[in-house]
Formats: C-alpha cells, sequence, structure tokens
C-alpha cells in the first residue's frame, strides 16, 4: 500500500519595501491608488484569489505595516497571515521572510514559497500556477519573457558619454519577472552559503541561488507582458489604463436550485425591462423567484431620463417588497450619424438616456442597496475601448459607464454596495435590428445568453467589474479568460461591437 504524501504548503511573500522615489512620491509606490484601490491590494487580491496559495506574508516598508493592515482589514483578506516590517536592504528583507516561513515548521518539513514585487498588480492566475507546478520537479523557479529589445553593453569614457561595447544575443535574452518560486530549504541554504561573502548584495532571489548554490537548475516558467512592474512615472498611467480595460471572467453558472434559492424573497428592479436583455432579465429572476419590476416606456410607461419617474418607481418596489436588492439599467438609445449632423433633440436624448439616466438611478438606488448590501448592475459596449466614427454619442457614453461603475464601486464598497457593468458583444435586440436592420442569423450574441451572464453576476460577490459576454464562448457566451487577455481582445479583435 502506497503512503500518501501530503501537499507542501504553498506561502506567498509579497516584497514590499520599496519606495516612491522613482514616480515622484512621497509614499512608498505600492500604496500609490490605481483603479480606485492601492497597487498592492490589487496583488494582494490576485493571491487571494488563487487556489494554489495557502497563505500570504508581506513584507512592507519601515514606517507603513499599520497602513497594509488596514487595507488587510478593509478587504477582508483571509489568507495574510504576517505583516512584517522589511529590512533596510533587500537582502535583509528575503532573510527576514526566511525566518518568518520557517516558525512553527516542524523538522524536515519544507514549504514552496513565492516572492512576488508588490508593484506588479497584473499578475495572472496562469504564471502564479505553473510556478507551483513547476515545484514538484524543481528546487528554484523564475519567471521570464522573451526581449523584444536589443539589449546593448555600454561603458562609460569620461566625459565622452558612453560606448556599446557588447551586443549579446537576443535570442538567449529574458527579462526577468516576478514571482520567483523556491523550496524554503533551497532559499534559506542559499542565504546562509551568501552570508559568507563580505561582498554579498542581492537584487533578486534567482541570482543568490545562481550564484551561491550553482548545482540547483533554475527552471524558467513563461510570464506575461502585462505583468509589468509600476517603477516609472508612466507605468501608473498604463496600469492604471490596463485595470480600466480589463474584462473579468463571468462568474460560473449555479445549479437551479441554487438561483432559486438565492433569488427567492429578493427584490429585483430592472429599468429598459421592456424588451430585449431586460425583458429576458426580469423573466429570468422572476422564474427563480425573486420579486420583478420590469419597467420601460412602452410598458409601464417609466421614462429613464425623467429623475421623478425613476424615484417614484424605486420607492414603489420598496413599499410594496420592503426591500430593493438589485438594480439593473439596459435602458439605451443608439444614434448612428456624424456629429456636426445631428441636432441638438438627438444629442440631447442620447445624453440624457445613455448617461444622465443611470447616474439618477445609481443616485437614487443607493439607500435602498445600502440597506441590503445589494447591486447596481449597468452596460457598455465594446465601442467604449475607442469610440469611432459615426458612435461619438454612443461611445462615449458606454465609455462613462465604465469609469462610473468603477468610481460608484469604490466609493460605496464600504457600505457592502457593489457595482458591476456588463459589456456584451455584439447582441440581437430591437434596439440593435432598430439601427442596422436584419443581420445573418448566427452572427449576434442571443439576449438571453446575456441576461443569463447578468443574473450570474449579480449573485456573484463581484464589484467594479467589467465582465465580457461573447457568442464563441461555449458557456452561453460568458467569457472565462484572464481579465487582461480580454482587455487585449476588446482592443485588438473587437472594433466592430457595438
Amino acid at each position: 500500500m502506497s503512503q500518501h504524501i501530503a501537499k507542501p504548503r504553498t506561502t506567498a511573500v509579497i516584497l514590499a519595501g520599496g519606495t516612491g522615489q522613482r514616480v515622484g512620491l512621497s509614499i512608498p509606490k505600492q500604496l500609490l491608488k490605481i483603479a480606485g484601490k492601492a497597487v498592492i491590494e490589487h496583488t494582494l487580491t490576485t493571491f487571494e484569489n488563487a487556489d494554489s496559495i495557502d497563505d500570504i506574508i508581506v513584507l512592507m516598508a519601515q514606517g507603513y505595516v499599520p497602513d497594509i493592515e488596514k487595507i488587510v482589514a478593509k478587504a477582508g483578506f483571509k489568507k495574510v497571515s504576517k505583516i512584517i516590517e522589511g529590512g533596510s536592504t533587500r537582502n535583509e528583507t528575503t532573510e527576514r521572510a526566511i525566518a518568518a516561513l520557517g516558525e512553527g515548521l516542524a523538522e524536515g518539513e519544507d514549504v514552496n514559497v513565492l516572492f512576488h514585487d508588490a508593484v506588479r498588480p497584473l499578475l495572472s492566475q496562469r504564471v502564479i500556477d505553473d510556478c507551483v507546478t513547476a515545484l514538484e520537479r524543481y528546487q528554484a523557479v523564475d519567471v521570464a519573457i522573451p526581449s523584444a529589445d536589443t539589449i546593448i553593453v555600454t561603458r562609460t569614457h569620461g566625459e565622452d558619454g558612453e560606448f556599446i561595447t557588447e551586443i549579446p544575443d537576443r535570442a538567449r535574452l529574458r527579462r526577468g519577472q516576478t514571482p520567483q518560486a523556491f523550496k524554503l530549504s533551497t532559499i534559506r541554504r542559499a542565504y546562509e552559503v551568501a552570508a559568507g561573502d563580505p561582498n554579498f548584495q542581492a537584487t533578486d532571489d534567482c541570482s543568490v541561488v545562481l550564484k551561491y548554490l550553482p548545482d540547483v537548475p533554475i527552471h524558467v516558467v513563461a510570464g506575461d507582458e502585462y505583468n509589468m512592474k509600476v517603477t516609472q512615472p508612466v507605468d501608473v498611467f498604463i496600469a492604471d489604463k490596463l485595470f480600466q480595460l480589463a474584462s473579468t471572467a463571468a462568474p460560473e453558472q449555479v445549479s437551479e436550485e441554487a438561483y432559486r434559492e438565492l433569488l427567492t424573497g429578493k427584490t429585483v428592479v430592472v429599468f429598459g425591462g421592456s424588451y430585449g436583455i431586460g425583458k429576458d432579465i426580469a423573466e429570468l429572476a422572476e422564474s427563480y423567484g425573486a420579486t420583478v419590476y420590469a419597467l420601460g416606456r412602452s410598458t409601464t410607461g417609466t421614462h429613464v431620463e425623467n429623475p421623478e419617474e425613476v424615484d417614484d418607481a424605486l420607492s414603489k418596489a420598496y413599499a410594496e417588497t420592503g426591500r430593493i436588492d438589485y438594480v439593473v439599467n439596459t435602458a439605451g438609445v443608439l444614434r448612428i450619424g456624424k456629429l456636426a449632423e445631428t441636432d441638438n433633440a438627438t444629442i440631447e436624448e442620447a445624453l440624457k438616456v445613455n448617461y444622465l439616466a443611470p447616474v439618477q438611478i445609481a443616485r437614487s438606488s443607493y439607500k435602498y442597496l445600502s440597506e441590503t448590501k445589494g447591486q447596481l448592475l449597468l452596460y457598455t459596449s465594446s465601442s467604449y475601448t475607442r469610440g469611432r466614427a459615426e458612435y461619438s454619442l454612443y461611445s462615449s457614453t458606454k465609455a462613462a459607464m465604465v469609469n462610473l461603475t468603477q468610481a460608484l464601486s469604490d466609493e460605496w464598497a464600504g457600505d457592502g454596495v457593489r457595482v458591476n457593468c456588463i459589456n456584451p458583444e455584439r447582441t440581437a435586440t430591437p434596439m440593435r435590428t432598430k439601427a442596422f436592420g436584419q443581420e445573418p442569423a448566427g452572427s449576434l450574441l442571443s439576449s438571453e445568453a446575456v441576461a443569463r451572464t447578468s443574473l450570474d453576476v449579480l449573485l456573484s460577490e463581484l464589484t467594479g467589474h467589467v465582465i465580457d459576454v461573447r457568442q464563441q464562448d461555449p458557456t452561453a457566451g460568458a467569457a472565462r479568460a484572464s481579465g487582461f487577455e480580454q482587455a487585449l481582445a476588446s482592443v485588438l479583435d473587437r472594433q466592430d461591437g457595438v
């Protein structure tokens, strides 16, 4: 009978000892806010959500441990087990992490450890999983990507400046990233040997293993281009834009019984519920036991551009059921044409329905949703990533929905109110048919698929996310790829979406 070998614990060590000098800050750059959250909070969220990570240790810049404690407490991170003040050098910080990792270990017990820069907030789950898997075979693992740039070696000649002395073969060059992963026993031994070198100074941990344990092979895992390090001022802008454009994978669909259990007794208010996606959401939620108010101009005479009518609709739903758990707004108008040739009435209608109405719905819904810790669900379009000719009004208001979602999710987080945004691929709705006429069968996503994904998002704990829904995905059109891969797809592959 074979003996079962327990899987070693895997700990992520977040190295957050850097300062913000290179980005012109008076605070550590890992506390800089990107997409409404501190950089380190994005990084911690990634590891918190990683199934292959058991616990997290944070090594924070001196004097800023309380800041991290507040972030961890507010976000409710369960895996963060220790927050330790880092050392004055990289060497000392890693040594403190190694000491913390060894506490409480039994004799001969080993653990997997992933050292990751706090200021690399765009790390994918795929890279984390690949590192952990590699540790099943190797003692040391690095993450790297090919170099797209030619690397030159230079030497300075006095006041004449720098001159090239060598141009290495680019085919063999890689740009190192993090995580760097090790068996704890290996990285501990490397630092113990390095301690005997009076000139020891490390900028990363794989170099310590390479130099002081030359017999230990260091396996390389493929990294990602978007696993960037926020170091220079331009990095702040790029990372913020990537977070803005990134689409989140839709939550997995639950069982029929779970839908009914989660929706029975809940109140759902759907603006734009007369037809299309809104009507399908209303019917789906009602079929699972929710009390649904499907509101629309053609059915209930509700004009979303009229603040009083929005207030009255919400007040009525609350008075009759005593609660409002979910508010959905699918109402919109699509007017195509050159802006210079568009009359004032058309411009005013587009702005009122597509922008001012969602703002008013959000403002009016807040007091009800804060009672139930509910969710506001808005809708955008793939055209939000880049405005296109003859779609100026539509594209710009849909971009505003993404910014409104991200801003309100941050603003309302403390009150437990979630705000998300659905980004459907070209969808077969009456609004689209009116604008474009009949299109080839099978070329459009069904409104029922978008409604199903919308319901999954409403029942999830997501907030502040843009959720793609695509036709080609086998699971009812719901996107399930990496968020940043979807961001690239939104920009590159879907320029004709509306």
